[in-house]
């Protein structure tokens, strides 16, 4: 039985992990070549579907006409090609047209929606997953260059007319392939998204801000040359930022304003927009509809106070609308102290637990002059612990792109994940006097049967640093997503707590109830699981490592590490099921 249980318990980890592999072939597979038809298709329909429910009916329709002439083409390249599927795209084709003809916006919605579903199931039966171009992000580059210079042109001659619709070229090329750059080089594509949003606030300017315009636009080619060129320069950082800290320069911003500070207020403004791209991944994951809206307005706010005269009330509302659509997002990213308290709280009392009993089972078999061999290799343990501490904090610390940090927090949660349900399995098994006995009882024979204290310094060193690893790992996966002062907070509270118990069973000899220890212990570790789960496959989304699609109908728990794509919604569903199975159908033997 007990092999049994180690195999499903191997199995549900090895579940999980499919669970994640399988999904990243779709994020890697959408990132071809994308002077492709078919790798144009699906951000077309996307842009339909924004425009659609912003109700701006005429636009849709232009741009489902660019979706039709894509599809078309594509269709006399293949026309033989999954026939079935190519006939759902041309009625949901036409039924869209009509929809967006009579302007019924649910209608419309829904229609779009099946629209995407036959897109991408056309996609994927079609494309091969292997594809891969590696320099896709510097050909793009040079794509977007020849439109930046033909815009910069336009502006040394004053006709402003033609730079918008060169600068126009850039951004409907950018929605398509920015997400290679943002992956190939995060500091870079930080760059070009600021630079591109910076001349579009130029140029919507009332009246057109010539020199900025142009100064900006001087920027941009720079970035550009230099990145299609290999000429990037790495040393470059970019700090990690959260969602609070722009909502503090959009609130600055705001005040200004209302204070006459305008000029200000417009640097300020200029700051959100540098800071944007390093957490505009979260906004897009909760709402994709948001982050479409976010971005259009952080320019329009700009444009509103470089205006001469400046918008102010327009200005103002907008940044309201701003603050009251990402202040619910921002308090509910992080983890709290009382996730940090709970893990090492529960690492600690294992680690004293495990002292206290070799300790007595050294007294009660008469072997006092192994006490001091025990305390030493816990003391070594620790030690090696903090060392480990130390040696993965800098490796992260050297990660200096938000993109990055997103990748290292999401790959070492997911290995928080696998050691935590080896964990959980242990203490679920070990939820009896009778199993716990035998195990201390065996821990102590198999040391003094060779011969040596060493072992017992050995087995008590072994246990602590076990205990220290799997502290740390938690922590360094935790530590991206949680505010400092909670961080210190919660250790503080959970050292105060270990310090009382420890001197209460070792010191004072005072009993704890092990069936109670080890079932509390475990659902806390299950707790923790879940939550460690889920917010390591967000932080991949967010990193651009990992597709993700959304549902409405899905949860959205942050406190549990819930979000509303499947990706998370999947595993986790699988997650439950395993600890139901755990305490239900499989209680522990009295």
């Amino acid at each position: 039985m007990r092999l049994s249980r180690i195999r499903i318990t191997a199995w549900v980890s090895a579940l999980l992990i499919v669970c994640c592999i399988c999904a990243y072939p779709i994020s890697v597979s959408a990132e071809n070549d994308n002077n492709s038809a078919i790798d144009q298709l699906m951000p077309a329909v996307g842009s339909v579907l924004v425009e659609a429910g912003q109700r701006q009916w005429d636009t849709a329709l232009d741009d489902l006409q660019y979706v039709q002439q894509l599809w078309d083409t594509l269709q006399s390249k293949e026309p033989a090609s999954e026939t079935a599927l190519a006939n759902d795209i041309d009625s949901a084709l036409t039924e869209a047209r009509q929809k967006l003809e009579i302007k019924d916006i649910q209608a419309a919605k829904k229609s779009l929606s099946t629209l995407a579903k036959s897109v991408d199931r056309y996609i994927s039966a079609v494309q091969p997953k292997s594809e891969q171009d590696t320099n896709r992000g510097p050909e793009t580059a040079r794509k977007l260059l020849s439109y930046a210079k033909e815009s910069m042109v336009a502006m040394e001659q004053e006709d402003w007319t033609k730079a918008e619709q060169s600068y126009q070229y850039i951004v409907k090329d950018w929605k398509k392939s920015e997400s290679a750059i943002r992956q190939d080089q995060f500091n870079v594509y930080g760059q070009l998204e600021t630079q591109i949003t910076l001349v579009r606030v130029n140029l919507q300017a009332d009246p057109i801000k010539g020199d900025q315009a142009k100064l900006q636009m001087q920027k941009l080619i720079s970035l550009l040359e230099d990145y299609s060129e290999g000429k990037t320069n790495n040393s470059i950082t970019t700090d990690k930022h959260t969602l609070k800290d722009l909502l503090q320069v959009l609130k600055s911003a705001r005040n200004q304003v209302q204070d006459g500070q305008i000029d200000q207020a417009a640097q300020n403004m200029e700051q959100f927009i540098t800071l944007w791209p390093s957490v505009e991944g979260e906004v897009q994951l909760y709402s994709a509809k948001l982050y479409t809206e976010i971005e259009n307005q952080m320019t329009a706010v700009s444009g509103y106070l470089l205006s001469k005269p400046p918008l102010l009330a327009k200005a103002i509302q907008t940044m309201d609308d701003m603050l009251t659509s990402l202040e619910p997002i921002s308090s509910n990213q992080t983890y709290t102290a009382w996730d940090a308290s709970l893990i090492l709280l529960r690492e600690g009392l294992e680690a004293i637990l495990v002292l206290a009993a070799l300790l007595s089972y050294l007294k009660r078999s008469g072997i006092d002059h192994g006490k001091k061999w025990i305390w030493s290799g816990a003391g070594v343990g620790l030690i090696l612990s903090f060392i480990l501490a130390v040696v993965l904090h800098y490796t992260i610390s050297q990660a200096t792109s938000g993109s990055t940090r997103e990748f290292i927090e999401g790959i070492t949660g997911l290995v928080a994940v696998i050691m935590m349900l080896t964990v959980g399995y242990w203490m679920h098994s070990k939820a009896n006097i009778t199993a716990w006995n035998n195990y201390v009882k065996d821990q102590v024979n198999n040391a003094l049967a060779k011969g040596s204290l060493w072992s017992l310094f050995a087995v008590s060193g072994l246990a602590i640093l076990r205990e220290g690893a799997e502290t740390t790992i938690f922590y360094v996966g935790m530590a991206p997503s949680i505010d400092p002062f909670q961080l210190i907070l919660g250790i503080s509270i959970a050292l105060a707590i270990l310090v009382v118990v420890g001197y209460a069973i070792i010191v004072l000899s005072v009993k704890l109830p092990i069936r109670g220890f080890f079932l509390t212990a475990t659902l806390l570790i299950y707790y923790l699981v879940l939550r460690f789960l889920g917010q390591s496959i967000h932080a991949l989304q967010v990193a651009g490592q990992f597709p993700a699609h959304t549902h409405e109908y899905l949860p959205s728990f942050s406190w549990l590490g819930m979000y509303p794509t499947w990706e998370t919604s999947i595993p986790q569903f699988i997650l439950l099921v395993y600890i139901v199975w755990q305490f239900i159908i499989k209680k522990p033997h009295k």
